[in-house]
């Protein structure tokens, strides 16, 4: 299997993932382009082809989480011509980006997996918005990816509109690199693809409308993803119904995503901080080491929001987040130690079932 290692160095592969692939003994590695209906689609360096969990790995490994999603690297046994292969094995995951399950369950769901850089895009004419913004950010940081901005649609704006975007962007502490493009115009799009480098994997993600998939078209040099017909406001819809990872002509593999409607931070609070480096700066000279920010006496965060230094909403948006991810977590750990607490309930109620049957068994049988 080391001989493999080199030749998947294309589809993203690096000395990280083969450090972790050298107990395995799987036949052969490959990596997760789609998850359709169970069935998992691979890609190696020769083929792409269709995969399922082995029975011992699902036995193993129950929840969400633990499946393999969109980046993800598997062991299989290798297929034969036309035949399904069987995963075995997820390697670690270098980098991840996840959220909180949509709705009110308390769990965290997968987005895409061994991904480089997360970029977040929002359309400049009606969908910019700096805390869905910031919680995108957080969501980056919390997997370990490096986090991009693409600002869409300025064919739709005025110069001066996009100028103060740029700078809200930049005022709220966000050094993340941002280019505007036009899908319409081709507008910054070649910059744009300058940047993407052969090997590396850009993870998009924004909300239903922006242009990511009308994106992906420009970037491929042809059509692959529908786009559905743009609304008089300009703001279009596209049907991408699953998670994908797209190889692009110049060597970059970029994962599409449906657009999120719920952005919802899960146990990130230790990355929250990253994503407001104005915020930690200032903390630095509060009274107290672990001020919350919230109450206490002499906090330099709540002064400076309150003498306009630093944004009212972008210190809330702070709080919040910080609120939320906790609440996440506590909500989470406490699910965990019911679900715990029910299985052993589970496991006591049926070896006390056994014991009956046979002792009752055991009873028939000195009776007759």
């Amino acid at each position: 299997m080391k001989n493999q290692h080199s030749e998947l160095s294309e589809l993203g592969w690096s000395d990280w993932f083969a450090e972790k692939a050298e107990d395995q003994s799987a036949d052969t590695i490959a990596r997760v382009i789609a998850v359709d209906r169970g069935q998992l689609l691979l890609m190696d360096q020769a083929r792409t082809f269709r995969a399922k969990l082995s029975g011992g790995y699902q036995h193993r490994h129950r929840l969400a989480h633990e499946s393999p999603c969109v980046g993800d690297w598997v062991c299989l046994e290798k297929p034969a011509e036309g035949g399904m292969g069987v995963v075995q094995t997820l390697l670690e995951r270098r980098t991840s980006l996840r959220r909180k399950s949509a709705g009110n369950e308390i769990d965290h769901q997968m987005i895409a997996a061994n991904m480089d850089y997360v970029v977040i895009i929002q359309s400049c004419h009606l969908d910019f918005d700096l805390k869905r913004l910031e919680r995108y950010l957080v969501m980056a940081q919390e997997g370990g990816a490096e986090p991009f901005i693409l600002l869409t649609k300025t064919d739709l704006v005025e110069p001066d509109v996009l100028a103060a975007q740029m700078a809200e962007i930049r005022a709220a502490g966000i050094a993340a690199p941002v280019v505007a493009v036009s899908n319409v115009t081709r507008a910054g799009v070649d910059d744009f693809q300058r940047q993407l480098l052969a090997g590396k994997t850009y993870c998009f993600v924004g909300s239903s409308g922006v242009g990511k998939s009308t994106l992906i078209n420009l970037l491929l040099g042809h059509e692959l993803q529908f786009t559905m017909e743009v609304s008089e406001t300009g703001e279009g819809r596209h049907s991408t119904v699953r998670r994908e990872l797209i190889r692009l002509a110049g060597g970059a593999l970029v994962i599409d995503n449906p657009g999120m409607r719920e952005v919802g931070v899960f146990s990130a609070e230790a990355d929250i901080g990253h994503s407001y480096p104005d915020i930690e700066a200032l903390s630095a000279g509060c009274r107290f080491s672990d001020c919350s920010h919230t109450g206490e006496p002499g906090c330099a965060v709540r002064e400076a929001a309150q003498s306009g230094e630093i944004s009212q909403a972008h210190f809330e948006n702070y709080l919040k987040l910080k609120e939320e991810s906790a609440f996440n977590q506590l909500s989470y750990v406490e699910k965990r130690r019911k679900d715990r607490s029910f299985g052993k309930y589970i496991k006591s109620a049926k070896n006390d079932l056994k014991q009956d049957t046979r002792v009752s068994g055991g009873s028939q049988q000195q009776h007759v």
